[in-house]
This record gives structure tokens, sequence and C-alpha cells, in this order.
């Protein structure tokens, strides 16, 4: 028998009492007892016996579906007991793809408690694990993109079974894009293996009598250019990337289709309107940072803003009845920098409106940048940095199909960088998409693309221009880090801009709204609205308000640096730090484009512009819905009645996103920012 001060250390320190070395030394030496017990103390194993673990139901049938986690038997309780997530199953302690405390669940101080978890469809099981983990075990040093020590996993209570989805339910994150012809819609899915799959579609829902087949393709681990994308944390397999094209469309037809196997399933059977070249109405929704939602914490930031913009958009595109309408959203797409399931995440929560309507993007710098890219010009070495998780631009140019053949060469194992730059009409509009994120230089070939591109619009056809790109020309935020690149935009595109007379120019990267008067070199344009001379110049407006919450200040007064008070320039009309998103409705006559906000659904601010290039109106509160109605009587095309706050759309859209939104909105695990608007004039 050892001596007591031993026992004394052993019992208080490891938790083993003198009663376990009576039963246990009948059998195994004293000696090596101690041994063992010290080893575990180094190495721990757990022993579950008692914390049990459960899950309810053991299969889901379809992404965003909920999973009830039950546990009991947690002796002592503490708000840092943690339940992990891991999928495939067999993940090591560490590389969880999320996490939420038991202190989340009412009455956890019983040390029993359940929650709800919606999850989507990795295309591998799920299990979950308890862990207890206490304040001396925190480490600083590792923590996740917040800088909040990430829990750790010495401590293991109890796992609980495998959890999956049900087989023939069909393929899964279906999303429209328009082609280069005006009778074409793409439409791409992900499925868990490379079989056969195919769009049958027609324009009557019980006869879906064209059948095409679609081309599948994906990404290895080896194709990421770094960690975390190609390493065990982040890298998840991404299932077959599958993309056909619906053809020989008509003219503002409504098309129902469905995707699928006979042997695999099929989709449920989703519509959208086609374009109508005979047209010249143009509607569109459009932001740009937006991300995704998860009902747990992970290593990254995810945006809870997010579920609000999906919402309200389809609000809108439910409300529109039979018009044909796009989506643009204009760089940082999913914010997965790297952790391959965020990008499952943002396909699944977008589906409702991207099966609906066409999701255009174009590239970011959390898509994108990487210091292995081989853009890497002298004056841009503090811009383009490690935002984009490893992933440099794979997972974007695999999953998205934009118009047009645009691409760059890239570090990632040969795999080229796509959907940089492209254009489409849509009714009135002529739309445009860069990347400011590879070269756009003159000399370049995205420089000769836009300046070829401008000067070939048709403007009587389509008297509207609209550019969009990520990172913006103008900000009145303090981004003191892009300043050398928005000089090289100033003066290698704002000329093209000027000389073509761009209607639109609208950027992302800063989470706020801001709309600029007509405006060139700094300096606005007169507006002719006391009868002077006017010049048609562009109205750059920043949108990057989806989703992102990360705000950066505005620029503060160059004498009272250290004052939180921030005066608006002259050429900045409007600015604002609530979510929202825009929405843009034209006919050859006008165009009006709106700011909506998320917290209420309503429109803050709005700009009208004429096929002339004039601003002719611009302000809070302006009506978006008149202008629509407006537009729409004198086609004929929808009755005076119309109104976008009283449709049916409204009451749809709850039902065809409920389920999603509400497991994810009672799992909210970030309160909301309440920003009020920032001061527009410097006080005394």
């Amino acid at each position: 028998m050892p001596n007591f001060s031993v026992l004394k250390f052993i019992d208080k320190n490891l938790g083993v009492s003198s009663s376990v070395f009576d039963t246990c030394s009948s059998f195994i030496p004293m000696e090596n007892l101690i041994y063992l017990i010290l080893l575990i103390s180094i190495f721990p194993i757990s022993i579950q016996s008692k914390v049990s673990i459960s899950i309810s139901p053991s299969t889901l049938n379809k992404s965003g579906d909920p999973v009830q986690i039950q546990w009991s038997g947690v002796e002592s309780p503490s708000n840092l007991d943690w339940l992990g997530i891991y999928s495939p199953p067999n993940s090591s302690h560490k590389h969880f793809i999320g996490y939420v405390f038991l202190s989340s669940s009412p009455g956890w101080e019983s040390g029993s408690g359940s929650v709800s978890i919606p999850l989507v469809n990795l295309r591998s099981k799920y299990s979950f694990r308890i862990f207890r983990w206490t304040e001396s075990e925190i480490d600083d040093k590792h923590h996740d993109h917040d800088n909040n020590p990430l829990p750790g996993t010495k401590h293991l209570l109890a796992s609980s079974e495998e959890l999956g989805f049900s087989p023939g339910r069909g393929p899964e994150q279906i999303h429209l894009a328009f082609t280069d012809q005006d009778d074409e819609m793409r439409v791409m899915f992900v499925t868990e293996d490379g079989s056969e799959r195919l769009v049958r579609y027609g324009e009557k829902e019980e006869e879906l009598d064209q059948i095409v087949a679609a081309r599948v393709a994906r990404y290895e681990r080896k194709h990421m250019c770094d960690s975390p994308a190609n390493d065990s944390i982040g890298w998840r397999d991404p299932g077959f990337i599958h993309d056909a094209v619906m053809t020989n469309l008509q003219n503002g037809s409504r098309v129902y289709y469905q995707v699928g196997s006979e042997s695999k399933g099929w989709s449920s059977i989703q519509s959208f309107m086609s374009r109508n070249e005979d047209s010249d109405e143009t509607i569109a929704f459009l932001f740009g940072d937006m991300g995704a939602a998860t009902p747990y914490t992970t290593f990254v930031r995810t945006q809870d803003e997010s579920i609000s913009t999906v919402r309200w958009i389809l609000r809108d595109i439910e409300a529109l009845g039979d018009k044909p309408a796009f989506v643009s959203h204009i760089g940082d797409i999913s914010y997965a920098r790297g952790h391959s399931w965020l990008w499952d995440v943002f396909f699944n929560q977008i589906e409702p409106v991207a099966s609906k309507v066409a999701y255009h993007v174009c590239i970011g710098n959390h898509e994108y940048d990487w210091p292995l890219q081989p853009w890497k010009p002298d004056w841009a070495s503090g811009i383009y940095g490690k935002d984009g998780g490893g992933e440099c631009g794979v997972p974007y140019s695999l999953k998205f199909n934009m118009p047009g053949n645009s691409s760059e060469p890239t570090k990632a194992n040969g795999v080229p960088t796509r959907n940089l730059f492209y254009s489409f009409n849509m009714g009135s509009v002529h739309f445009v998409y860069i990347s400011t994120e590879t070269n756009f230089l003159k000399g370049s070939r995205q420089f000769s693309f836009l300046e070829r591109d401008l000067e070939s619009v048709d403007r009587k056809k389509t008297p509207f221009v609209v550019v969009q790109g990520h990172r913006p020309m103008y900000t009145t935020s303090n981004e003191l880090r892009d300043t050398p690149l928005r000089e090289k935009m100033l003066h290698h595109l704002e000329p093209l801009f000027v000389k073509n007379n761009v209607t639109l120019a609208l950027w992302g990267h800063v989470h706020r709204y801001e709309r600029f008067c007509p405006l060139k070199n700094y300096t606005c344009g007169s507006m002719g609205v006391d009868g002077e001379d006017w010049e048609a110049l562009p109205v750059h407006l920043v949108i990057g308000m989806a989703g992102q919450d990360w705000q950066p200040i505005w620029e503060p007064r160059p004498n009272h640096l250290d004052v939180p008070i921030f005066p608006q320039p002259k050429r900045s009309m409007y600015r604002g730090g609530e979510f929202g998103y825009t929405r843009l409705v034209a006919t050859k006559e006008k165009l009006t484009i709106s700011y909506v906000g998320n917290h209420d659904g309503e429109v803050h601010d709005s700009v009208e512009i004429l096929a002339s290039g004039q601003v002719v109106n611009g302000g809070v509160g302006a009506k978006f819905n008149e202008s629509v109605e407006n537009s729409r009587s004198r086609n004929g095309m929808l009755e005076s009645s119309f109104s976008w706050y009283v449709m049916g759309g409204s009451i749809l859209v709850l039902g065809a996103f409920i389920g999603y939104i509400v497991g994810f909105v009672s799992h909210a695990r970030k309160s909301r920012n309440n920003w009020t608007p920032v001061k527009t004039e410097e006080l005394q």
C-alpha cells in the first residue's frame, strides 16, 4: 500500500480515491496501478459511463432539418462544458466543424439538457461529442477568427451515435445563372457521387418533356494552395458539382424544372422566369459581402444577418409574380476562408432564392487572396493578403459558372481562376462584372475586355450601364489599406467609366451602404436641378452591407483624428450602417435603385437616373414600389394595384423559408448590432 501522502495527492489532483486502490490492487500490482493512473493523467482516456448522449432522429431527410441532441449525467456542470459537432464522424477531437456550449440549454445546471441544431448535408455522417473544458486549460494562443480561445478537447465525457441523411433525396445546392444566350438558363447543383444526373424541364409542371444531361466536375484537396483549405481542419469532401444548360426557352415564360436521376432521386420541382429580350424592363437585387449563418460557433466568424437579407429578397421575388429578375452578389460570397463546409452552408441558405432567379457573382478578396497568387504588384504588397484562407479561388471557380470565358492562372496546381470579368444584357440595362483582385491595369486582358465591352454597348437597346466589382473606387470609410488600389482604379478605370457614360458603379468590401453624387476625380458634377448645364457622370454606390458585421469607421476629421465625429463629405449623399441590399428597377426611360434595410424591409434611400444620365431624384425613403408600378402600368404588364408590401408573396416566403430560418434564428449566438445613422455634420 502506498504512503498516505501519495494517496492524498492522487485523490486531490487526479480524482482517484483510496477506495479505488483497494478494489484495483487486488488484481493489479500497486506499483503498476500508480503508473497507470499517472499515465491517464498525462494522456487522458475518457470514462463515459456516467454521461449519456442521444440524438433524434438518427436520419435527416434534407439539409436544414434539425437534430435534437439530449444529454444527462454531467456532474458538477460548468459553463465551459461544450458539445462538438463532427463530420465525418471519425474526425479527430480538434477537427470539429462547430460547437455549442451546454449552457445554451435551459436548466443545464442540473447536468441534463438538449439543443436542436439544423444541419446541412455534407455528404458524410455526423457525430456529437461532449467535452469538459476548464478555465485553467484556456489557451489564448489557440483562438478563432475573433480571437476567442477555442475549446479544449482533453476531457471527453460522451460520444453520440452517428447521424446520416436519407438516400434518394435528390441533389441539393441548386442555383441558376444566365449564359451568353438570352434563351438559356444554367443550373448547377451538388451530389455525393459523380454518376449521371439529368435536368428535365418544360413550360408545364406536369410535362417536363425536355431533358439535358449535366456535366460533372470536382476539386480535390491537392488543388487548394495552402492551409486551412488543404489541411485537416478546413478540408472536407466538396462532393460533385453538376452543370447543365436549359436551351430554347421562350421569351419571358415560366419554366419548370427538376434535377436528379431515377436511381439517385429527384429534387422537388422548381421554376423560374426566363429572360425576355422583347421587354425593356429590368429588375435586380444587388449586394456584396453577405456570407452565411451557422447555428453553431466555428473557427471563423459567420454572418447571422445574411438570413434576413435572403428572407427579404425572397419576399420581393415572390411578390414579382411572372416577372424575370436576378441577384447580383459582388464578392465575399460565403466567407468560408478555407473551411469547406461553409460553402455548403452558403449554397443551402441561398437555394430558396437561387433556384428561382439567376444568381450572379464576382470575385472578392475572401475567395481569392493568398500570398502565392501570381499578381503581386509592388504597390499592392499590403493589400492582397491571406483573406482567401488558402482557397485561391478554386471553390469559387468551380461552384459558379458565369457567362464569358474569363480566367487567370493561379498557383493552385494548375486550376485557373474563373468568373473574373463578363457582361450581359437584362432588359434596358447592360451589366458588367470586373475583378479587383486580379490585374485590371491598362494593358491587361481585363482592361482590354472592359474597354471593348463598354465601347460596344448599344445605348438604344440598353441605355443604362451598370459596372460592378468588389473593392470600391470611392468610399468615405477609414479604409486606408486599399488606398493604393483606389488610386490605380481612379487612374486606369475611371476614365473608361466617364468616357463611356457608365450609369452606376457598384462596389462591396466596405460593409456599409453609401451613395455618392455623380462623380469624377472626387468632384461632384452638376445635376442640373436648377436649370444649369449638367454632365452625365457615374453614380457610385457601396453596397457591402448584406451580412458581414465587421464595420470600419468613417473618415475622421483631419484635425481631430481621435474624436469620434465623422463629417460627411459633400460627395457622399447618403451613408448608413444598417444591413440590407439594393433593388434595381429600370425601363428605357428611367432607372431606380433603392437601399432596403433588413430591420424593417423598407426603403431607406433611393436614387433615380434618366436614360440621358441625369440624376433627377434621390433621398431617404423614396418609393421603390411606385417606380415599379409606374413602369409596368406604362407597358400594360401589371395592374395598378400592385404593391411590394401587400402581395401574398410575403406570406409565401415564410412558408418556403420558415424551417431554415427558425432553426438558425433560434440558435443565434451573437446579438445584433443596433446601429444608428452616423453624424452627417461636423459638430462644433
